[in-house]
């Protein structure tokens, strides 16, 4: 019963199974054993929960989350090779509900003869809720082992209900040196030759996916072999083009590189800032919502250190808006450069979430009658207003009188910092005139 039910990917009687050496070079290359497989040691050390799962037999469900060409299709195979599996396959890009349902029928029939199934779903950040709920009764029941990939965080794009039932592992990016190393064993198989300056190309453009890097050996490789001469760098040139930027300004990444771009910002590294910056701008981010946060760094980060670091950051903000791009990526360079290189303080942002943490601790006391309004009919009756001193009646514009509220004349908020020291001279200078300690 089980090999009746087995995934497609088991040809029928009749049917010529291709020969495996016309697959394309990426599926040739793919591991079998664990042996084989290259990078991802951080998830597949000795006796780590993923390997041991793989080994022993006994997959459980999973997400798997990382960029594509790391690895993600070939675990799951690995999965159902070493637990002896069927291995069914959805692409959530293309399929339904209708597709799921008939994977779990077939995955209740393979049950019933003692068989396990590995339902590996590709892209399943791509199903909705509801598509997504359909999935929990059989991974509940140990209907399907599910192996969800996806280059999404999981953590904002897949159901708690489902993460919860699931594992969620991240795959990193392959080095440079794991691709250099898969490149020549794919050579060593296919018997062929190509220089260290093309192999240290492809690994460094390939962006850490190894299907890209194996693709364009494998185009570079069959342009030279119509041509009758060696592989030469213009040809691994020709065959990667120009690698693709893996950005997306609705996922994961949006918030990343804007992480990044704050961090090296506000760590005063204008090239970082650059780096991060020229990043979102050619993955198509949304130039109004780094403008955004240059004004929120401009006061957060620089502040009173640097007080003209908000107009440039308010001005580039205007220039996105009344300029538009590609124009106004000079503004926003010129606000990057300048907000790297300011002064630092975050003394206004440190001020202020002192005044409201102790807000929410002890309430908020009345002002002084004195500082309250008497703009309206008997406040004055009340007390409201009377006896203010008017600061400009008085040399230097400050006068003596009390501000806070009853009881609270000794508090203390605001401490200009190290970048802030033309305003904690002034700051003493005031306390001095009022009569208040530093």
């Amino acid at each position: 019963m089980g090999r009746l039910f087995d995934p497609p990917e088991e040809e029928p009687a009749g049917r010529e199974v291709a020969d495996a050496e016309d697959l394309p070079l990426a599926a040739r290359m793919r591991p079998r054993a664990l042996e084989e497989f290259v990078g991802q040691s951080h998830l597949l050390g000795p006796s780590s929960a993923l390997r041991t799962a793989i080994q022993s037999g006994e997959p459980h469900s999973m997400i798997l989350y990382g960029p594509p060409g790391t690895g993600k299709t070939t675990l799951a195979r690995m999965l159902a090779e070493y637990a002896d599996a069927a291995f069914e396959e959805l692409s959530a890009v293309e399929a339904g509900r209708a597709e799921v349902r008939q994977v779990i029928a077939r995955a209740r029939e393979r049950r019933r003869g003692g068989r396990q199934t590995i339902f590996f779903l590709d892209e399943i950040h791509r199903f909705n809720k509801a598509q997504q709920d359909a999935l929990l009764p059989a991974v509940e029941e140990g209907l399907v082992v599910l192996v969800g990939a996806t280059t999404e965080n999981p953590y904002f794009e897949v159901n708690s209900a489902l993460i919860s039932r699931t594992q969620i592992y991240e795959l990193q990016e392959l080095t440079p040196e794991d691709i250099a190393g898969l490149l020549r064993r794919a050579l060593s198989r296919v018997g062929g030759s190509v220089g260290d300056d093309v192999i240290e190309f492809l690994a460094t453009r390939s962006g850490g996916d190894a299907r890209s890097s194996l693709n364009a050996l494998e185009l570079a490789l069959d342009t030279a072999a119509r041509t009758g001469s060696p592989v030469t760098l213009e040809d691994a040139e020709d065959a990667m083009q120009r690698k693709a930027l893996r950005y997306d300004k609705a996922g994961d990444q949006h918030y990343d590189y804007i992480s990044a771009w704050i961090k090296s910002t506000r760590g005063s590294d204008p090239d970082a800032s650059l780096y991060y910056l020229a990043a979102m701008l050619e993955g198509g981010e949304d130039a109004r919502f780094i403008a955004r946060r240059m004004v929120v760094l401009a006061s957060e980060d620089v502040g009173n250190a640097d007080p003209q670091a908000l107009l440039v950051a308010v001005a580039a903000a205007h220039a996105v808006e009344h300029v538009g791009l590609p124009e106004a990526t000079f503004a926003l360079a010129q606000a990057a450069i300048y907000l790297s290189l300011a002064p630092k303080s975050n003394a206004a942002g440190t001020a202020l979430g002192a005044a409201r943490a102790h807000i929410r601790e002890h309430g908020a006391a009345l002002p002084p009658a004195v500082l309250r309004s008497a703009a309206y009919p008997a406040a004055k009756a009340l007390g409201r207003g009377r006896g203010y001193d008017y600061p400009h009646d008085h040399p230097g514009h400050v006068n003596d009188q009390e501000h806070l509220p009853d009881g609270f004349s000794g508090m203390r908020f605001y401490r200009p910092g190290d970048g802030e020291p033309g305003m904690r001279e002034r700051l003493a200078a005031i306390r001095a005139a009022r009569g208040r300690d530093a």
